[in-house]
């Protein structure tokens, strides 16, 4: 059983290398597209932009849940 996985394996990744061999390749990559971006730097974003928010929400959450609930006791009178 273990030679037949073995050489299925081996199949697979033969015809995997025929087809990545006879794709045909063109000069241009994706690191030469114009608008390719800087993901790191997206990242970095991403991740200090949700940190700001959690930061501010710690620190103003209960004066802005306060000002909520006032907000419904009046509409509720």
């Amino acid at each position: 059983m273990a030679r037949h996985g073995l050489a299925l394996v081996a199949a697979v990744a033969a015809l995997i290398g025929c087809s990545l061999t006879a794709a045909p390749r063109s000069r241009k990559t994706f690191a030469d597209h114009p608008e390719r971006g800087d993901v790191p730097g997206w990242v970095m974003i991403t991740l200090m932009s949700a940190v700001l928010v959690a930061a501010l929400l710690a620190v103003a959450g209960p004066a802005l849940e306060a000002m909520f609930n006032q907000a419904m006791d009046t509409v509720g009178k």
